[in-house]
């Protein structure tokens, strides 16, 4: 049978004609079969379909990705909406509660609208309140401690500034026209305004009103002297542990204080224990015994001694929730921007400040309040922290960046994404801060510093921002981690999304004792703790201009 007739035959359809081709001879016909085969699936292969099928996926995949970014910034709105609506809940829900408690006590709007005032003022700043030991100290915070706008001038009270406080000075202008009639101006009053609150608390002492004039107030003393009214009778004596030398020289010291002085001496427990271990004749030493002891200490103290460094006087100043009695630090550590006196000529120090007078420089402390989103009012608001140094909010052990947001008095700063955020007085700034690259300030100037902590961009520049302000610092809803808030490098506490910390200046300073006063204490332990600007001289034999 010849191949044209196979081919005949299965071309009408002829069942017998497949049958030669199912046994070819010597494979020929299967050989040509595959060959064709293969070449007509790459001409498939090769086809433009195919092609078309590839772009439309490439477009496909850009449509999916521009969904996603869609709904990525739907869900980023979604959440700072949330946020925002939780904070005006948060705020509505605190005044309605205090309206009911004003209602409870009898009160009609038109009675209380300072009180009204001053509460929403506290609300704007998301301040809570202390508690009421805190609030206890406050009233006597006059009479048993320091307070910021109560201080002594060269040993006097500041009368006139007592005069002027919630005092506003008025001036009504009149000319005479040509008919000779008087005519009288429009009269005008100046006051501060702070915190929604008018007063002139913080600025009485520094801007004059009188006779209608603007004027920058004279100061009586360019250094703040503390002079006794009455001979101390008690001393806090405080140590850095763990020191063999500084344990020798608290007992003789505690010594000489109790036979040349006849002074109370209270020191910690742990000291306790380490001086009556080492002789029965220190019995008379007192200490405390729990909590409460401790919020009372400083109706009992009248001056502290350290011994140690800076962490030491930081150590002390947490003791005190309230007033702080004037504190004596002796430099026993490394560095000392707190620390004047030398312990070796302890004798002269200590018979000098308790004859007094003395110079003291007032160190702010800032308060701070760990606000929770799970808290319903701000009475569930945890305990106040005060810090002499900085509060950070750091990320951690997160391998993220900090993601903070930071307003001042309720208007909005700016975002941190970093490593962290330092919120430092002015005493701290030469700690951390300084290390972080902020400016180092007199610690008698009343400010804040907000110095980011390595920020991912290089226009983000340290602040120095008022007293006065409120900082509040929150972990955005959609922030990748929470973050970690240290005060004065201990205390640690997360911070998760939707919680806050809200940081104001205490009214409670650290008063420390000055060796000269406060400028030149300041700028001899910058030049030598930190070398600052230490440079050889230039010489004088070389080219000069004629």
């Amino acid at each position: 049978m010849t191949p044209s007739k196979l081919n005949s035959t299965d071309s009408h359809g002829n069942g017998e004609a497949s049958l030669p081709c199912s046994q070819p001879d010597n494979g020929f016909s299967d050989s040509l079969t595959l060959f064709h085969s293969e070449k007509s699936v790459q001409e498939l292969l090769q086809q433009t379909p195919i092609q078309h099928t590839d772009d439309h996926l490439i477009e496909f995949s850009e449509a999916l990705r521009t969904v996603a970014k869609a709904l990525k910034q739907a869900a980023e709105g979604k959440a700072f909406a949330q946020a925002e609506a939780a904070e005006w809940k948060r705020r509505f829900e605190l005044e309605r509660a205090q309206n009911q408690q004003l209602e409870h006590k009898g009160k009609s709007p038109g009675d209380c609208n300072g009180d009204i005032n001053a509460q929403r003022m506290e609300n704007s700043t998301n301040q809570p309140m202390l508690r009421n030991e805190a609030n206890e100290q406050s009233e006597n915070c006059c009479t048993n401690g320091l307070c910021s706008h109560e201080i002594l001038h060269d040993g006097e009270t500041d009368s006139h500034a007592k005069a002027v406080q919630n005092k506003m000075m008025r001036k009504v202008h009149s000319i005479t026209c040509l008919d000779g009639n008087q005519l009288v101006l429009a009269s005008f009053k100046l006051s501060w305004w702070c915190k929604g609150d008018i007063s002139d608390q913080h600025k009485h002492d520094i801007v004059s009103f009188e006779r209608g004039n603007i004027t920058a107030a004279g100061r009586s003393s360019k250094q703040i002297s503390l002079k006794w009214e009455s001979n101390p009778q008690t001393v806090l004596v405080m140590t850095k542990p763990n020191s063999t030398t500084i344990q020798i020289l608290c007992a003789e010291m505690i010594r000489w204080m109790k036979e040349h002085k006849k002074l109370n001496i209270y020191v910690e427990p742990r000291v306790m224990g380490e001086l009556l271990s080492e002789s029965s004749y220190f019995n008379f030493v007192q200490t405390w015994k729990d909590e409460k002891e401790i919020l009372s200490l400083h109706t009992k103290v009248d001056l502290v001694v350290t011994l140690g460094g800076d962490g030491t006087v930081l150590w002390a100043a947490s003791m005190f929730k309230g007033p702080v009695p004037p504190i004596v630090s002796f430099s026993l550590g490394s560095l000392g921007f707190m620390t004047p006196f030398h312990s070796e000529q302890y004798r002269d120090c200590l018979d000098s400040i308790l004859k007094g007078p003395i110079s003291i420089t007032l160190r702010h402390r800032m308060q701070c309040h760990v606000i929770r989103d799970a808290a319903k009012n701000e009475y569930e608001t945890e305990e106040p922290i005060l810090v002499l140094n900085e509060v950070t909010i750091d990320r951690g052990i997160s391998s993220f960046l900090a993601n903070l947001e930071c307003y001042c008095d309720n208007s909005f700063v700016t975002r941190v994404q970093g490593d962290g955020l330092i919120l430092s007085t002015t005493s701290g700034s030469t700690a951390y801060s300084l290390g972080a690259g902020g400016s180092m300030v007199h610690p008698q100037v009343p400010g804040i510093l907000f110095t980011p902590i390595c920020p991912h961009s290089l226009s983000f520049r340290p602040l120095i921002l008022p007293e006065h302000v409120t900082i509040r610092v929150q972990v955005p809803f959609n922030s990748r981690s929470p973050a970690w808030a240290s005060f004065d490098g201990k205390d640690r506490k997360q911070l998760a999304a939707g919680d806050a910390l809200v940081c104001s200046m205490a009214p409670w300073p650290v008063p420390t004792a000055c060796q000269i006063d406060s400028t030149n204490d300041f700028l001899r332990s910058i030049h030598d703790g930190l070398h600052w600007n230490l440079r050889k001289t230039q010489s004088v034999d070389g080219p000069q201009d004629l």
